[in-house]
């Protein structure tokens, strides 16, 4: 097995309202089911074990892009909707936040009872990835959620959050069972955190001689620590700025959402009747699904589709929203009869963007595109944890100047 990454982020603190966490239950499960059933359950898996993407698809889900509670909420999230359709999506998650983390290998031995795996060596598996983290890599985090994703192939993924208070950040741990080789010497690919300098770590090669002698301690840097692992590290800034944002592919599909219609492309025309900005949020959700590894290096363009519960970049335009659960619902019912030619509407979306990138050269005019979304947020029922989007007083700008945007 492998550590497939780890990711520091901002420590946020409060709640997902009612209103939002449904929302992300029903596009969660919309999402992994579609992944599974067009990919395969271990997709499902490897796509979890990766920290960008899991950043991206917590974004997509209208959680504050940047922030620690992205862990908690979408795994949260996907626990509730997931596991009642666990026997025929073959897919379990187990484990949470606090209390919930240590049910782990109990609920990982019901998952053995149920399925035929190995309960005993998963709950063993589960152990030892939080020993890794938790004691044997010591960098000044300690764990507090821990969950474990299993498939019915026996394909697992591990991912863990620890927190230092005195840095006030959060560290994600991805874990990835392919290609299993130690727990104990180099297992990790992927530790998503800020550098904070040098820590204690037995898992290096290095620690070899110490572990086979003694177990002294040793100390290296994080680079060396670190290598072959990937690293995200968000910004403490809540707002979404210019910097965090791939220009090129974010214009390139706002572009291609807002300026043509869905009659002018032969492969969207299942999707006609979808107005530009539920394009722009579905264009977004169909990179998700299938976008490969290096699309998602920056998370913060996957908010375009939904917002944010704080406001960042905009308000969670409630209505878009549903209806991008609502036209994925519809297109995985009809794949389930045979009929996917809704899902393949949905797959060219993304091609069609990612082809229009070829070509396409992006403005600075991020700020205007952030105040056009806000201020037509109230027609989309904006929502925030802080109340409903209002009019904006002054004059909106002109929808229909779209290439001043992008």
């Amino acid at each position: 097995m492998k550590r497939s990454g780890t990711a520091d982020l901002p420590l946020h603190y409060g709640h997902v309202p009612l209103w939002l966490a449904e929302r992300m239950s029903k596009l969660g499960f919309a999402i992994v089911e579609t992944i599974a059933m067009e990919f395969s359950t271990a997709e499902v898996i490897s796509k979890l074990s990766n920290p960008f993407w899991f950043q991206s698809f917590g974004a997509v889900m209208g959680m504050d892009w940047h922030s620690s509670g992205i862990t908690t909420s979408v795994l949260g999230a996907l626990k509730k909707s997931v596991n009642p359709h666990s026997k025929e999506l073959g897919i379990y998650i187990c484990g949470g936040k606090g209390k919930y983390s240590m049910a782990t290998p109990q609920e990982l031995l019901f998952v053995g009872e149920k399925t035929g795996l190995d309960g005993i060596n998963l709950a063993s598996c589960s152990r030892l990835t939080a020993k890794v983290d938790n004691t044997a890599i010591q960098d000044g985090f300690q764990l507090y959620q821990h969950n474990f994703i299993v498939d019915n192939k026996g394909h697992w993924a591990v991912i863990q959050q620890g927190m230092n208070p005195n840095s006030r950040t959060a560290r994600r741990y991805h874990w990835h069972s392919q290609d299993l080789k130690s727990f104990i010497n180099e297992p990790h690919t992927f530790i998503y955190g800020e550098n904070q300098g040098a820590i204690l770590n037995l898992t290096a090669n290095a620690a070899t001689k110490s572990r086979e002698g003694i177990l002294e301690l040793v100390k290296e840097s994080p680079v060396k620590i670190i290598k072959e692992m990937q690293h995200l590290s968000m910004p403490a800034h809540h707002d979404v700025r210019m910097e965090d944002v791939n220009m090129k592919r974010l214009g390139a599909m706002l572009w291609t959402t807002h300026e043509n219609k869905p009659e002018d492309f032969e492969e969207l025309l299942l999707l006609k009747g979808m107005g530009p900005r539920a394009l722009q949020s579905l264009a977004l959700v169909s990179e998700i699904i299938y976008g490969t590894p290096t699309r998602f290096e920056d998370p913060a363009r996957f908010s375009f589709a939904h917002g944010g519960k704080d406001g960042h970049p905009f308000p969670v335009p409630v209505k878009i929203y549903d209806e991008t659960i609502d036209t994925l619902q519809r297109a995985i019912n009809r794949a389930k009869i045979g009929n996917s030619d809704k899902l393949s509407a949905i797959q060219k979306l993304s091609e069609i963007s990612r082809k229009a990138e070829e070509s396409f050269t992006p403005n600075s005019n991020f700020d205007a595109l952030i105040q056009r979304e806000r201020e037509e947020s109230h027609k989309y029922g904006g929502r925030t944890v802080f109340g409903d989007a209002k009019p904006p007083k002054k004059k909106p700008i002109n929808p229909n100047n779209q290439l001043e945007l992008f």
